[in-house]
């Protein structure tokens, strides 16, 4: 593919101006490493324009894209009728533009607006006590003898830099993050764990030479693994085990979940089930690009290449559905606002849809349901909400 044809296709992707088709074709090319390099780029940049941005209030600026956003959207969206009640959506809203078009939405007013919780990161310590996190301000973390061993800055929390102890016993720390909240974790080998909502990490305070580097996580969490291969790194997940020496990569692996998925964006990982790293088996390798499922049920992993970006999008406040079911888009939702989302409509649970939504209230985004699909909600209470 020709740059320049690369470079329209993610122009139009996040101008919204993408058709259908285009978007397939999209999808196909940023299998390519350097197509999906380049597209996370553009993403990157959009996200800090949009940033730098949020102070800028031109209404000439609104119009013009709300103008064209209508004028694409009837190419955009397409609804399938051969099946009895099959929907399917195709949502390209970039960050900028997301909270622009459903800022427009969100003009009528709603019956009742959900109040956020006071909920907290908090991080229970090798002792036992817990300590709550202030995502505000700033605080040190010590250890059992009072000496400091991590400091904590707004949303991340950084471990001294150890290059690994030469011996000792490995004491333990617990990241917990809620629903509604994301947290940056840097470890004291100097390898990073974003955190995303609902998730919980347990790590070592400081790895010990000559023994792997193993961490004990629930839910999902995008790794960035610092390269040490006399000292391998090790996530386990319950039943799966992911061995990795130096890489990037996405681990979703909550315990609700029927699959637990890794997604490699660099380097190379090993998936095994069971024992099968106890006893030196070779596991399943993945390559960049490629997804792997474990299947809790079964017990089997199946591989299948994928577009990276949609399944980490979230470490930058971006949430993005591929051909995925009604029911798991509630869920993600549940846990990115930390809400309770009751659907007493049944026949949109297995419906597919593919979307894309930036920062934004979550009333923004059920009212967009609402108005092109005529799928109803009621908010009830502070943090619940029915879908009809």
């Amino acid at each position: 593919m020709k740059a320049k044809k690369i470079h329209k296709l993610i122009v139009k992707y996040i101008t919204a101006s993408i058709s259908a088709k285009e978007l397939d074709e999209l999808e196909v090319k940023l299998k390519k490493p350097a197509n999906d390099q380049l597209f996370n780029d553009y993403v990157d940049l959009n996200y800090r324009l949009d940033s730098n941005m949020k102070n800028y209030d031109t209404e000439k600026s609104k119009r013009l894209l709300l103008d064209k956003i209508k004028k694409d959207k009837g190419v955009l969206v397409r609804l399938n009728f051969k099946k009895i009640v099959r929907y399917a959506a195709v949502v390209i809203l970039s960050m900028t533009l997301g909270y622009l078009v459903n800022e427009e939405l969100s003009n009528q007013p709603t019956a009742s607006e959900l109040k956020p919780k006071e909920n907290f990161v908090t991080l229970e310590l090798e002792d036992g006590n817990i300590k709550v996190i202030s995502e505000d301000g700033s605080s040190q973390v010590m250890d059992s003898e009072g000496n400091v061993i991590g400091s904590q800055v707004g949303g991340q929390l950084q471990y001294a830099h150890n290059n690994n102890a030469a011996s000792g016993k490995e004491q333990y720390n617990t990241l917990h993050v809620p629903y509604g909240k994301h947290f940056e974790l840097k470890l004291s080998d100097g390898s990073v764990a974003y955190l995303n909502s609902g998730s919980s990490l347990k790590y070592p305070v400081k790895f010990i030479k000559g023994k792997e580097r193993r961490v004990y996580l629930t839910g999902e969490a995008f790794l960035e693994v610092a390269k040490d291969t006399e000292n391998p790194f090790i996530v386990d997940a319950t039943d799966l085990s992911i061995r990795v020496f130096g890489t990037k990569f996405n681990v979703s692996a909550y315990p609700e979940d029927k699959v637990k998925e890794v997604v490699l964006v660099e380097g190379s990982v090993g998936m095994y089930t069971g024992t099968e790293l106890l006893e030196d088996k070779d596991g399943t390798v993945l390559s960049p690009g490629t997804k792997g499922s474990y299947d809790n049920t079964q017990g089997n992993i199946t591989t299948q290449p994928v577009v990276t970006s949609i399944y980490t999008s979230w470490v930058k406040g971006v949430l993005v559905f591929r051909n995925t079911t009604f029911e798991n888009i509630l869920k993600k939702l549940e846990r990115h606002y930390d809400v309770e989302i009751i659907n007493k409509n049944s026949k949109l649970t297995s419906a597919t849809f593919n979307a894309s939504f930036g920062e934004m209230p979550i009333y923004k985004i059920l009212d967009y349901f609402k108005g092109e699909y005529g799928i109803d909600y009621m908010i009830i209470n502070d943090n619940q909400i029915i879908v009809n």
